[in-house]
């Protein structure tokens, strides 16, 4: 059974950084695509980023494209998010998500099966 535990959350002013990591358990990342996604108080939970299993196919939300950068360490069994220059509106709980689809990147909730439990990103000062 997979399993996706997140962190590298925290308290950040606008303009830090974070390093998000999802790391897998149970099984190898190696044959999954995983996806980035976020949800705000108030809001309803959306993309923010995927990458396909050979990690040559990623694709970033249009708030996040040249700031946010996604990759993958199979032999780490872990995916990570770099996350520069952060707003204020990039506060949320970032979830990690993974399907086993090979070489594609999936941008929609509905299309992945497991999720981890999150981890808070605040931007603030």
């Amino acid at each position: 059974q997979l399993q996706l535990v997140e962190s590298g959350g925290g308290l950040v002013q606008p303009g830090g950084s974070l390093r998000l990591s999802c790391a897998a358990t149970g099984v190898t990342l190696d044959y999954y695509a995983i996806g980035w996604f976020r949800q705000a108080p108030g809001k309803e939970r959306e993309g923010v980023s995927c990458i396909s299993t050979s990690g040559r196919n990623t694709n970033y939300a249009e708030s996040v494209k040249g700031r946010f950068t996604i990759a993958r360490d199979n032999a780490k069994n872990t995916v990570f998010l770099q996350m520069n220059n952060l707003k204020a509106e990039d506060t949320a709980i970032y979830y990690c998500a993974a399907v086993a689809v090979q070489n594609m990147c999936l941008t929609m909730i509905y299309e992945y099966e497991y999720w981890g439990q999150g981890t808070q990103v605040t931007v603030s000062s």
